[in-house]
Order: structure tokens, then sequence, then C-alpha cells
């Protein structure tokens, strides 16, 4: 029986493992690209992943 679970479908992270590459929609005029992946900065910069959530939203 298929399961639907995100779960089962990815890998757990552990301490020293690298971050899989991602590609997110950008702020409006914040970047002047529409799009930015994890792996444009590989090597170049250090990037630091921040989740919070919107005010007035339940957590």
């Amino acid at each position: 029986m298929p399961s639907d679970s995100v779960a089962q479908e990815t890998k757990t992270l552990k301490v020293g493992d690298s971050a899989p590459d991602f590609t997110l929609s950008t702020a409006k005029g914040t970047s002047d690209k529409e799009k930015v992946s994890l792996s444009d900065f590989r090597g170049e910069k250090n990037v630091v992943l921040v989740f919070y959530p919107f005010a007035y939203t339940p957590v």
C-alpha cells in the first residue's frame, strides 16, 4: 500500500551532513533573481535557514 507520508520519502540529516539543494522564490525587491538555489552559495558564503510563523497564524 503506497504511503503519502513525506517522512518516508525523505532522509534525515545528521550533524555535518550537507544540505540537499533546493530552490526558493525570492521576496519582491530583495534580489535581482526571481528564484535562488542553495547551490548558488555553495563554496561562496555561509547560509543560515530560519523558519518562523507569520503573525496571527497558529503554531
